[in-house]
């Protein structure tokens, strides 16, 4: 991956429906070099997947979450990400194992998250933050 492909990405994490000519006029490119570019990196899964981010007026949160030491942390976080108000599930270092990033209705749906989660084997305890601005970068 070069300063090019940098680039395009920095472009499409902003806005992943920004069209080629777009961009290639912004990194000063041609479309075509800006197409090719794009398959590639999706072809070698250095791009994952296109997202839609919204607004809902729902209610965002991170839920924080310890596991047991002799867990497969990945299982967990498998089984985690397949809840319907789970958005992203990051496993990560430090004190906490695992984040999920949930988009629920409200409170009260958090809260059944924060339950649902706590009540799994593998889950110690859990931490959970409220989101209360979100800007893109």
């Amino acid at each position: 991956m070069d300063e090019l492909d940098r680039q395009i990405l920095n472009i499409l994490r902003r806005d992943a429906r920004t069209p080629y000519t777009e961009i290639a006029s912004e990194v000063g490119t041609s479309e075509g070099t800006v197409r090719n570019r794009v398959e590639r990196m999706t072809e070698q899964g250095v791009i994952e997947r296109f997202t839609v981010s919204t607004r809902t007026g729902n209610v965002k949160a991170m839920i924080e979450v310890s596991v047991a030491v002799d867990v497969d942390t990945s299982r967990v976080a498998e089984r985690m990400a397949e809840w319907e108000e789970v958005d992203f599930v990051w496993q990560v270092s430090g004190e906490e194992d695992v984040v999920l990033v949930v988009d629920a209705a409200d409170t009260r749906s958090v809260n059944d998250l924060i339950t649902k989660a706590r009540e799994q084997d593998e889950v110690v305890s859990t931490k959970t933050r409220l989101i209360l601005d979100e800007q893109l970068g």
